[in-house]
This record gives structure tokens, sequence and C-alpha cells, in this order.
């Protein structure tokens, strides 16, 4: 659209995708939200949760500079993954887990966290793969037959969801342009990715022909 530069229009396929999985959580205005993985997904679901009126965010990772992204885009608190994160996060949200929660991480540990966060009748978006093989064991009582949680994934955006993004874009909704960290000429494009590859310092790097 008229106003939307190059660079901002690159955000268009993830967000769909973040858009997309969103609306399957259920999500709905006031919901607490627990976003486990920082990176430019989890980034992207934080901005557009707060944008549509969540409640309470939560953040997690590994690393520091991700966790000071997250509170600047809107998570109420961020800390790092290590951390008892169930334990921590109703802390934060008045003793209740979390009602939505996005895995923009494969790790089976994050997998386990988020089995143990979930509120009753809560969703937990499984937004990335795990290792090939990978199984999660599960109690089925506890899960299903007494919190009622919804296990579901998301992967791609419909050609609405990308349309929808464009205009969220153009409206300045979501805040993309700040999350451009790093701008690379087709020279440097080695550099482009293995800055992404390190998963540290980047949040979205742009490569400029």
């Amino acid at each position: 659209p008229d106003g939307v530069s190059y660079e901002d229009a690159t955000f268009a396929e993830p967000l769909a995708c973040v858009l997309r999985g969103l609306r399957k959580t259920g999500f709905e205005r006031g919901d607490s939200v627990l976003v486990i993985g920082s990176g430019i997904a989890g980034i992207l679901y934080i901005d557009l949760a707060r944008a549509l009126g969540a409640g309470c965010i939560v953040a997690t990772d590994i690393d520091d500079y991700r966790l000071e992204a997250a509170g600047r885009f809107g998570a109420d608190a961020a800390f790092h993954a290590s951390e008892d994160v169930p334990a921590r996060f109703r802390e934060v949200n008045g003793g209740r887990g979390a009602d939505r929660i996005i895995l923009t991480s494969g790790a089976l540990p994050a997998i386990d966290q988020a089995l143990r966060t979930v509120e009753r009748s809560g969703t937990v978006l499984f937004f990335a793969p795990t290792d090939e093989g990978a199984t999660v064991p599960l109690s089925v009582n506890d899960l299903f037959w007494r919190s009622d949680a919804t296990l579901t994934t998301s992967y791609a955006g419909s050609p609405a969801d990308h349309e929808t993004a464009l205009r969220l874009i153009r409206a300045g909704s979501v805040r993309v342009k700040e999350m451009i960290t790093h701008r690379f000429g087709l020279d440097e494009a080695g550099k482009g990715f293995a800055l992404v590859a390190a998963g540290s310092e980047s949040i979205k790097v742009i490569i400029e022909p």
C-alpha cells in the first residue's frame, strides 16, 4: 500500500503468521499472555497482543538483549527462561496461570514450562517445531480433564492474514520499524545471516539490494 516502505513490508509475512496463530488461541481482549521465546516472532506476538488489548503479558528468553526488547515492545514482565516460569508468571498475574501461551521455542524445557503455566480452559500454541523425533510426556488427567486446556499449532498465514498485516503495518498499530536492528548490503549478506543464526544482539535484520 502507499505509505508502506519495502522495509516495513518485509514484516507482512511474519506478522500474518502471528495473526493466524493468535487467532487460533482464541485470544480475547483482557487475556493474560505468556510468550516463551522473544525473538522476532515473540516480539511480534507481544506487540500485537498489546495492540489488541491483552491484559498481563509476560515474556521469557535465554538472552538478556531479547528480554530487554520484550519489555520495550509491551511485556509487563520479562525474565530468564532458567527461572521457575510457572511460579514467576503467577506472581505477576495475581496467582493465576496464563490464558494464552505462545511457544516460539521448540525446546523441551520450554514446552514443559508452558504445560505447567496454562490456566484452566487456557490454550497453548505450538508455533515452533521441536527436534526431529522429540516427544513430551504429559498427564491427560491434569492437563485435559482437570484443566480443560487446549493444545494447538499454527503455521503460515492466509491471504486475508497478509492483507490484515499490511493494514496494521500501514496504521502503525504494530511497531515494525522499531524492530529493525541491522541493515546490510548484498556484499554483507553473510554477516546478516550469521547474526540471525547467532540468536542474540538482533531482532530483525534487513538485506538492502
